[in-house]
């Protein structure tokens, strides 16, 4: 399965941007999907998740201010963000997780779209 972010680019502060990861298979049986982002000289930090089951849980940075949410439909991914701040200003990834009877995990990466946020 290949991922494919996209949609990061320049905005000011408290503008918005929705990212997308778009699969190339279906992600209908996926256990959970991913949003991560990382920031020059910081480490990776969980921005969401999205399961099966459709329940999404956010780090507490973009908690109120991100949306996550998945269309198996068209195996695509999306993350609408709202109120940008400068701190968001990363690299942001997403990947796929499919999870196997026994407990061991697959897990797909996509690459990063950049995210910028200033004026």
């Amino acid at each position: 399965v290949q991922l494919q972010a996209s949609g990061g680019g320049l905005v000011q502060p408290g503008g918005s941007l929705t990212l997308s990861c778009a699969a190339s298979a279906s992600i209908s049986s996926a256990n959970r999907m991913e949003w991560y982002r990382q920031a020059p000289g910081k480490q990776r930090e969980l921005v969401g998740i999205v399961a099966t089951d459709g329940s999404i849980r956010y780090s507490d940075s973009v908690k109120g201010r991100f949306t996550i949410s998945r269309d198996n439909d068209k195996n695509t991914m999306y993350l609408q963000m709202n109120s940008l701040k400068p701190e968001d200003t990363a690299v942001y990834v997403c990947n796929a997780v499919w999870r196997t009877a026994r407990g061991n995990e697959f897990v797909y990466w996509g690459q990063g779209t950049q995210v910028t946020v200033s004026s």
